[in-house]
């Protein structure tokens, strides 16, 4: 069926769909047309140059008069009154199949490592569908990451949606790849798989994932996205979408656990602050969009479990935080999303601890339910909350060794300091391919608490110290 659009210059009608020749105008990727017929948020079309080489890009505004679209590629070439646009009458879709496991991809979902393009089982609109509240189960079980600071502080539970707030020159990328090589979920035969999206990182980075996950042998169990520092800025805000897109279907259609990882969110919102820019918007804080919370939670919120599926989504989101700032916009909106937020600690950093996670800032906010009796251990709630308060302690006592001198301490905040210093040391502090299991975390936490006196132990039961401490 053919359709007529009187329009300021030419019109012309197309079986595949409603074709517009000449631009209002070009600036830097958006492109402007003039006079459309009703189009949709975020619907896709096509940019034709005068070579003929076609463009897709995305619509991002549109109005009685005008439609702003942002091309994926470089507008270079583009002329205003020769470029012809096509608009789809649909959104960006994602063919989604178990095959994607084990392959790499653009952030627009293109294979990238030589191999072909995957037959997928079914197209699958890449914005998501809306999930019934009341069909989300709360989280309970944990995953296992094999990082102490993680599995024995924070522990993270299936389904839940943990930060990790960083910041330059910090080692996010080596814990975001460390814990998508070893996180397992225990006692279940469900299986589980890896969606790692990256966006905006250095060619070096990608090679260093890739090589990460084939050296380790876990690849098969991965899919990747990365959208790299030189690719357009649309295409980062499409990145994390894809990868969830394909999260979505492995979890919800396979019965798989899927665990996605999303480095750097950073990147993400500096590319929704450049384009809002070029768009004209009024900016909130900092210059970003005032729709930014809302666009991140969109994100965020495609994970958990719904009621009637075995899968789910777990989400483990990377951001660095400017000027190390954690009260700037982009980690200030995430930690009212999510569930808690494993925090990076510069000068522990630089005492070489790896990884660098502040004790104190750090919390896992459904770490409770998922710990304890019949799920870890049943000494788990009691000793973390003992690690905690002892490590605040210690804080406390070096804050005053700095004023007044360690020989002025007591005896007992020697102890405080030898147990600080074995617990950043050996509890926190691990290689980059050291595995640990819950139960080594937990015997190496109480090993840390014997370097303190049993009556300052004051979080833990007396049967727990009889078997952990006294055993």
């Amino acid at each position: 069926m053919t359709e007529k659009i009187d329009l300021e210059g030419v019109q012309k009608t197309l079986k595949t769909g409603i074709e517009y020749i000449g631009l209002h105008r070009v600036e830097g990727p958006l492109v402007f047309i003039r006079k459309t017929h009703p189009v949709g948020y975020r619907e896709l079309l096509q940019c034709v140059d005068p070579k003929g080489n076609i463009r897709l890009g995305m619509v991002l505004d549109t109005t009685a008069d005008m439609v702003v679209a942002q091309i994926f590629e470089s507008t270079t070439g583009l002329t205003l009154p020769d470029t012809r646009v096509r608009f789809m009458g649909e959104s960006l879709t994602l063919p989604v199949s178990e095959k994607m496991l084990g392959r790499s991809f653009n952030g627009l979902g293109r294979p990238i490592d030589g191999g072909p393009v995957p037959l997928g089982m079914e197209e699958r609109d890449i914005n998501g569908k809306p999930v019934n509240p009341t069909a989300r189960q709360y989280p309970r079980d944990y995953i296992q990451t094999g990082i102490s600071a993680i599995d024995g502080m924070n522990t993270l539970i299936r389904g839940q949606k943990l930060p990790i707030f960083s910041g330059n020159g910090l080692p996010h990328n080596d814990l975001a790849a460390q814990i998508a090589r070893q996180a397992k979920v225990r006692g279940t035969a469900t299986d589980f798989a890896v969606v790692f999206a990256a966006m905006g990182v250095k060619h070096d980075v990608a090679r260093y994932f890739i090589r990460s996950f084939e050296d380790s042998g876990v690849l098969e169990k991965v899919a990747l996205f990365l959208s790299l520092a030189d690719d357009p800025s649309i295409e980062r805000l499409l990145t994390p979408r894809t990868a969830l897109t394909l999260a979505e279907y492995l979890a919800f259609e396979k019965d798989m656990h899927v665990l996605v990882i999303m480095t750097d969110m950073t990147n993400y919102c500096e590319a929704l602050r450049e384009i809002s820019t070029l768009r004209g918007e009024i900016p909130s804080r900092k210059g970003y969009p005032g729709y930014l919370y809302s666009d991140l939670a969109e994100l965020y919120e495609r994970s958990g479990m719904l009621a009637g599926f075995g899968g789910s989504i777990t989400q483990v989101p990377v951001l660095t935080m400017p000027n190390d700032d954690i009260s700037h916009p982009i980690p200030d909106l995430t930690g009212y999303i999510t569930e808690g937020q494993i925090v990076f600690e510069r000068e522990m950093h630089g005492r070489n601890i790896y990884p660098p996670v502040a004790g104190l800032p750090s919390l896992s906010r459904l770490m409770k339910d998922g710990i304890g009796e019949g799920m870890t251990r049943e000494d788990h709630p009691h000793l973390s909350a003992q690690l905690f308060a002892a490590y605040s302690y210690v804080k406390d006592v070096r804050n005053l060794a700095s004023v007044i001198g360690e020989e002025e301490l007591t005896p007992l905040d020697h102890q405080y300091l030898e147990f600080g210093e074995f617990f950043e040391g050996q509890f926190v502090s691990q290689a980059k391919n050291e595995d640990r299991t819950m139960e080594e975390t937990l015997d190496l936490g109480w090993k840390a608490l014997k370097k303190l006196p049993a009556e300052e132990l004051h979080r833990v039961t007396e049967e727990e110290l009889m078997e952990y401490y006294e055993g």
